[in-house]
């Protein structure tokens, strides 16, 4: 299909920009949702990307998500005319802030300082059931109350 320079242009900066293009199947679509180029052609070019393995396609739900590969961003770069250090959304490395210490309250004594953590002997108890004792769950299972 022969699609004009502008538009490979437009569709080949948005998929360089944003790593990432998604496409509705809909090959009578008049324009593309984000850009101002008709549907079919986004497919197609994308399409001729990806049977070069320059793009990863994911067909879900009536739409293609076309993903650039690593070789993709090197040829995109090359037809675009644009520097190394420029690289797409999805490559670039999100630097997050630390995480602040996690603050330790008192310790259960009252005493202030580290961790100490909950003294777990004492939960279920020493004391158990008394000898003998055998719940009745009335309702539960196929024959109601149990008799013994």
């Amino acid at each position: 299909m022969l699609i004009s320079k502008q538009n490979r242009r437009t569709i080949y900066e948005n998929l360089f920009k944003e790593g990432v293009l998604v496409a509705k199947k809909d090959y009578n679509l008049p324009k593309h949702e984000d850009l101002d180029v008709p549907n079919l052609e986004v497919i197609k070019a994308l399409q001729s990307l990806t049977s070069k393995g320059l793009v990863k396609t994911q067909f879900s739900w009536q739409y293609y998500y076309y993903t650039v590969t690593p070789e993709g961003v090197e040829y995109l770069r090359d037809w675009l005319h644009l520097p190394g250090e420029i690289v797409p959304a999805t490559h670039k490395k999100v630097v997050r802030p630390a995480r602040p210490a996690p603050t330790r309250g008192p310790q259960r004594d009252g005493e202030g300082g580290g961790y100490k953590p909950r003294d777990r002997e004492g939960y279920r108890g020493k004391d158990t059931a008394p000898e003998g004792f055998r719940p009745q769950y009335a309702g539960v299972g196929r024959g109601g109350p149990r008799e013994e």
